[in-house]
């Protein structure tokens, strides 16, 4: 079972320079996605295989703090995609979005041309359904190592994105392969982000909750205690 004192976390944003340039799955985790691993061991054993792991969340930073007594620094998935293409601007390279609408990835394609012009945008609208038949996941690899980019971008939502990734990875023929969930919407402008002083005051959670309770309420009202118990719990079980 995945305990948050076992947790691989990339401590500082600066860490992300280090990154090898070969295959990585890299995944972010906040205290939503904690609280799922609880309850779906298919989504527990794709975060356990990431190759880099990233705190989206102050309650990750708070309890690593308290339980691996490590001081770490919150990245976001939206940083992750800045590094990314900003670094792959520099050079020139390929990028791939895999998800989404094709309005929205458009909106993203149309963006990305002004700001990072020396990166190829490419994109793919799969399937809206729960699940994706043996069919629709061919297809899809197919069309992603046609490309063969050097990042993959994920945005299917939580916990589908990092489920999909892990059982595809070694078909892919790709660089780093980033599950982003919500940035395909924040950077599509369809969602604002907290402006940066309330990021930087740990309450972006509280700034989606009040700009989206009827889609947020459960996550944060419901599942911040329940995330709080499991840290408890984990504290009570070292002793203290």
């Amino acid at each position: 079972m995945l305990t948050l004192k076992q947790l691989q976390l990339l401590s500082y944003r600066k860490h992300l320079d280090n990154l090898p340039d070969g295959k990585l799955l890299i995944n972010t985790i906040n205290s939503h996605s904690f609280n799922l691993t609880k309850r779906d061991r298919s989504f527990a054993g794709a975060i356990e295989q990431s190759d880099i792991l990233l705190p989206d969340g102050v309650s990750i930073v708070i309890s690593t703090l308290l339980l691996q007594h490590r001081r770490i620094e919150r990245i976001p998935g939206a940083d992750l995609f800045e590094y990314e293409m900003v670094k792959i601007n520099k050079r020139g390279g390929r990028v791939f979005f895999l998800g989404s609408t094709p309005q929205n990835l458009q909106k993203i394609t149309e963006r990305a041309a002004r700001e990072y012009p020396r990166v190829e945008v490419f994109s793919c609208s799969p399937p809206f359904k729960e699940q994706f038949s043996e069919e629709d996941n061919a297809v899809m690899v197919a069309t992603i190592n046609q490309v063969r980019p050097d990042v993959l971008f994920i945005g299917l939502s939580a916990p589908k994105q990092e489920k999909w990734a892990a059982q595809h990875i070694s078909q892919l023929e790709v660089g780093h392969v980033c599950s982003i969930g919500a940035v395909f919407d924040f950077y599509a402008g369809n969602i604002l982000r907290a402006p940066f002083w309330i990021q930087s005051l740990g309450l972006e959670w509280l700034f989606r909750l009040i700009s989206e309770p009827r889609r947020m309420w459960r996550r944060y009202i419901l599942g911040n205690p329940i995330f709080i118990w499991y840290v408890l719990k984990e504290l009570w079980s070292k002793g203290g």
